[in-house]
Order: C-alpha cells, then structure tokens, then sequence
C-alpha cells in the first residue's frame, strides 16, 4: 500500500472517533468528494483543539494556529509542529484529538495530493478560521457576545467557512452544480450558520461550565437579562424569551440551508444525503429547545436515535423530489419562530499567514482580542 492510500486509510479509521455524526454523513458522498471532506474536517478539528487547549497561553495559542495554517498552506514542517504541540497537550485533550495531532503530517499529505482547486478551497478555510477564532475564543466570557452582528462573525469563521469550502468543492467535483455556484454562494455562509447555532443553543450550559457564552446580549438585553448572571436553575422566562428568539434565526438559516440543498441535481444523492441528514437533525432539535426553553443540559434536546433513523429514512426515499423534502422539513420545523434575517454581512478579511511576522506576537493578540465587528 501506498503512502498517500496508507494516509487515506488512517483518515478513515480516526474519523469515527472525532466525530460520530461527519462519519455518518461523509460517506454518502462520492469518493471524489469523501476523500477531501474528510482531509478538510480533520484540519479543521486539529485546529479547534489548539484553540481549545487549555494549557496554551492566548499568544502560544496564535502562534500555533498560525504555524499550523502555513503547514496546511504547504509551507512548514508538519512533523515538527506536531511534535511541539503533543508536549504541550493537556489531559483535557481527548486521546483520539491527540492521536489526530500526532498523525497530522498524514492528513496534510492526503490534502497536498488533492487535486489544485480542492487544495486551494482547503486551505483557504483553514486560514479563514485560524484567523478569526483567536479574535473570539480569546475575550470568551459568561457576558457573551455583544451584538446579533458579533454571533454572524463568530458561525461565519468557526462554520461559514466551512460552508463556502463546500460549496467550492461541490463545484469542481461537477460542472453542472458549477453552473449555480452564484445560487450556491449567497447561501453557503448561511447554511453553516444555522446549523452552529443550533449547537450553540445546546450547548449553552456546557459552554457556559467552561466558562464561554456565545449567545448575544443585544437580544436578551431586550427582555432584561445580563448573560453573564443567568443560571440554569433560575427557570427565567425573560432567558427563555431570548432563546426562542434566536431559535427563530437559526430556523431561518435552515430554510436557506434546505434552499441550498435542492440547488443541487436530485441525481447528486450523495451530496444531498450529505447536507439533508444534516438539516433534519438541526431542526428537530430546534423543535426540542422551543418547546423546552428553560432545558439545564444538551442531553435534554438531543434528537433520539429512533428520530435520527427516521430522518434518514425519509430523506433517502424522497432524496430527488422537492416538494417532498420542503413537505418533510416543515414537518420537521412545525411550530418553530421564524424570524426575518438581515442581509448578510460575512466579513471576507484577508488571512493572516504563519509567515507573516511583520506583527509582534504582543501586537496580535491585541488585534484578535477584539470581538467587535
């Protein structure tokens, strides 16, 4: 076996182990496609557990990031930056996460074999997000994030990256979904939105035992809440408005995400199979946290397996008729808030680069600090 198919196989055995919903969803895709959507989720995970070590101050973290974005980027020594970040991992990191750190020289090997432009779509999210995730994770607090505006930002460089990543690779793999890459593009970001924040609504409480909110206090600063007071066990209505306010955006996200979906070809199964498992799943627990607002734990919204095995059912039975799938998602969604989104405004910064060291490492994280827009 070769060293590229030997990585390819390595990339495979670890995805279960990282993410039990991505090894349910990538392969339905076609091969063409599975290959570097799983190279691509796997970086972005090594990213997330650098931003996420505990041990690394907030300049040791950047530094990380930035060297890991030029590694993915093709220039860097994968092997070295892998062996630097194993010492400096601590028991909170998952033995699987470490184990993916210690094997990152071979999914990068997998993503520099990638044909030119799924390479380029790669790296280009991977730079997006180290550059945007230090500018929030380092000023995380129970105060939250100021303003509706400071939540798009945040899903825009932590999942809206990801969704246009997608959308790229979807339009290389096939020159007739290349055709609606303009369609596509308006609702990539948007896409990604919806579902991130479906997982920031249920994972309030255990974000906030981490001593992170992402929620915005602009919308609970409506019903006269401050973030950084409330409690699980408070059972505040005011709190619960706020919540099925943002539920009402993040099901309108969805619904550009199911728009998303049908702009692809009914024959593309897998793609759809992809994205609509996805979807499905995202509003059902939408529908979990409206109609349990005041809900003190994630395990309290999670969708059953039985709803899990349902969806899957019925989105393959109807995987290429519309108005099925529109019938089925407004199952899904009945009696969900919907809300009226405001154009969209995803910044598109230009990265910054590990080997950009014009800037001091004191002057940047002054710069990424900043959560403001």
């Amino acid at each position: 076996m070769d060293s590229v198919s030997s990585d390819e196989v390595y990339q495979d055995q670890i995805l279960p182990h990282v993410s039990r919903t991505f090894a349910l969803t990538i392969p339905q895709l076609p091969p063409a496609l599975s290959i570097p959507v799983t190279s691509a989720y796997l970086l972005c995970r090594i990213a997330d557990t650098i931003e996420d070590e505990p041990a690394l101050s907030a300049p040791e973290t950047l530094a990380f990031l930035q060297r890991f974005s030029a590694v993915v980027g093709g220039s860097g020594d994968s092997e070295a930056l892998a062996r630097d970040l194993e010492h400096r991992l601590s028991d909170r990191t998952l033995p699987t996460e470490r184990d993916l750190v210690s094997n990152m020289d071979r999914v990068v090997r997998v993503t520099a074999n990638l044909g030119a432009a799924q390479h380029a779509a790669i790296k280009r999210c991977v730079e997006l997000m180290c550059y945007g995730m230090p500018r929030f994770q380092f000023n995380a607090s129970l105060k939250g994030l100021p303003r509706s505006s400071d939540l798009d930002d945040y899903c825009y460089y932590v999942a809206g990256v990801v969704g246009e990543m997608l959308t790229d690779l979807f339009c290389d793999y096939s020159p007739e979904i290349a055709r609606r890459r303009n369609s596509l593009s308006a609702l990539a970001a948007s896409f990604a939105q919806g579902l991130q924040m479906t997982n920031i609504l249920k994972d309030i409480w255990e974000d906030r035992s981490r001593g992170a909110c992402w929620l915005p206090q602009e919308v609970f600063s409506r019903h006269g809440v401050e973030l950084a007071s409330v409690s699980s066990d408070s059972d505040d209505p005011r709190f619960k408005a706020g919540i099925i306010e943002l539920v009402a955006v993040a099901h309108a996200h969805l619904r550009n995400a199911l728009d998303y979906t049908l702009l692809i070809p009914g024959k593309e199964k897998g793609i759809r199979r992809f994205c609509l498992w996805a979807i499905g799943l995202a509003a059902l627990t939408l529908r979990k946290i409206a109609q349990n607002p005041g809900f003190t734990a994630g395990a309290q919204v999670k969708v059953t397996r039985m709803a899990v095995s349902m969806t899957m059912l019925m989105t393959n039975t109807f995987i290429g008729n519309d108005w099925m799938l529109r019938r089925l998602f407004a199952r899904a969604a009945h009696g969900l808030p919907l809300a009226r989104l405001p154009e969209a405004r995803w910044p598109r910064p230009a990265p910054v680069l590990a080997n950009q060291d014009a800037e001091s490492e004191e002057h940047a994280v002054r710069r990424y600090g900043s959560s403001g827009s």
